[in-house]
């Protein structure tokens, strides 16, 4: 019988991560302060360490990985890629469908693979504490383990309204020994504003990094840490996409097509982003291959927001970058994909996106769920709502096989399962979910507030 699992041995782990800024056709533009100057590494010294804003900027290809992350890794890396053929029974396609299981990590997404680096170069640094923010407390579960890993105390300011809705997450965080706090919180300044103005804020991921970067910018014994969207996150989570290749290799089978959700950009950067390699040499056998970022209709940053200079915040602590954004305050409505409710994508999707070198599509929330929930009736795996944004595009492209008769080769990027989502597949069976297009007089009003300068 044909094989459905394509696994690697653990000396199989790759020794570097993947810097795509090697392969872009232009350099990729700098972060601004507010007067509109780059922002030299020493001025974000004050919240990471030096090794971390040194990847942040390298343009070299390979980055080495470290030996004590390597070991750690070797807990559930590499991970498996399977053949998914099942679910091209049940779609009745001729297309071939593979998963990329990040599930399997012990914080149950693919997350650990950039929060582990992040805790050891702060733990070289000398840092014992973190602040961070998470959504649907995939980054928060994965930074409290790294945390624990090498001894950082971490507290995690986490979205109010994935705070309510995914409890569990928050026992995760809480087991690996992690503080967990509401956002907005009356913690910070920035909570304390944002509560005066509307006590029901239900938070946004650009409220909560506002709040830890406020916390960790005002106490010198604490760094923060970004679960997305910085380009070192963007680096660290290669080893999936460089995993696949091998795997794909040994499968005698190459994707015509990669789908992964896009949110901040960490899980589509980490699935793609080392087959723009290939496609920058002109793709194997002379055929690039598609690489299609997901995104919710609720929060459609890439589809409907524009490219330009925003802040990656709320409140404007962090530097300005050069983003497909859809303005610093928007306020997304509480679908249950925590992890995609952000309001711009990492400057290299985005850069990317804007060079036609990556495609993105928009999906609604209903139909992300139905996806779900036919994955998981034929694969068994209860996937993430955030993972369930790639599985309804790749079915949607094995669908649209089935019409024309291709024998196309899907890949997607299953970023985690969805054990402590089950509220939301409750809500979904009960009735209760809906779909969402983000108006786009709203989008325009939230537009008006992109920072001006020069």
């Amino acid at each position: 019988m044909d094989s459905l699992r394509f696994v690697l041995d653990q000396s199989e782990i790759p020794t570097h991560w993947y810097n795509v800024v090697a392969d872009l056709p232009t350099p990729p533009a700098p972060p601004l302060g507010p007067d509109g100057q780059p922002v030299p590494p020493e001025k974000m010294a004050a919240i990471f360490p030096m090794a971390i804003l040194e990847q942040e900027m390298s343009a070299e290809r390979w980055i080495p990985i470290p030996e004590p992350v390597r070991e750690i890794y070797r807990l559930w890396r590499p991970s498996p890629l399977i053949r998914a053929r099942r679910l091209e029974q049940m779609l009745g396609t001729p297309a071939k469908l593979y998963y990329k299981n990040e599930g399997v990590s012990p914080a149950g997404s693919h997350k650990p693979n950039s929060a582990v680096p992040q805790a050891y170069y702060n733990r070289e640094a000398g840092i014992r504490r973190l602040t961070t923010e998470t959504g649907a407390g995939q980054w928060g579960s994965s930074i409290a383990f790294a945390g624990q890993m090498f001894g950082i105390d971490v507290r995690v300011y986490m979205v109010k309204v994935s705070y309510q809705q995914k409890p569990f997450r928050r026992s995760m965080m809480q087991t690996w020994g992690a503080e967990v706090i509401a956002s907005p919180s009356s913690m910070t300044q920035t909570g304390r504003d944002l509560l005066a103005k509307d006590a029901d804020n239900q938070g946004s991921l650009g409220i909560a990094i506002s709040e830890a970067v406020e916390e960790a910018a005002s106490r010198p014994d604490t760094n923060y840490a970004l679960g997305s969207v910085l380009n070192h996150v963007a680096l660290h989570q290669t080893i999936i996409g460089q995993e696949a290749k091998k795997q794909f290799e040994k499968a005698g089978d190459w994707p015509d097509v990669v789908f992964a959700p896009c949110g901040g950009g960490s899980s589509f950067a980490g699935a793609a982003f080392p087959f723009v390699a290939d496609n920058a040499a002109g793709g194997r056998n002379g055929k690039p291959v598609r690489l299609v970022a997901v995104e919710p209709t609720s929060c459609p940053s890439l589809t409907k927001g524009v490219y330009a200079y925003d802040f990656g915040d709320a409140s404007g602590f962090t530097p300005m970058m050069k983003m497909y954004t859809l303005g610093h305050d928007f306020m997304p409505p509480g679908i249950h994909a925590g992890g995609l409710r952000y309001h711009g994508a990492s400057a290299l999707v985005s850069q990317l996106y804007h060079e036609g070198l990556i495609e993105a599509v928009a999906v609604p929330q209903l139909a992300t769920f139905e996806a779900g929930v036919m994955f998981a009736r034929a694969e068994g795996i209860i996937p993430a709502p955030e993972s369930n944004h790639a599985i309804r595009a790749a079915i949607d492209e094995a669908l649209r096989c089935k019409a024309s008769g291709e024998a196309k080769t899907i890949f997607f990027n299953l970023t985690g399962h969805g054990h402590f989502d089950m509220a939301a597949y409750d809500r979904y069976f009960a009735g209760e979910l809906e779909n969402f297009d983000y108006p786009a007089e709203a989008i325009a009003t939230s537009l008006q507030h992109l920072p001006k300068f020069g």
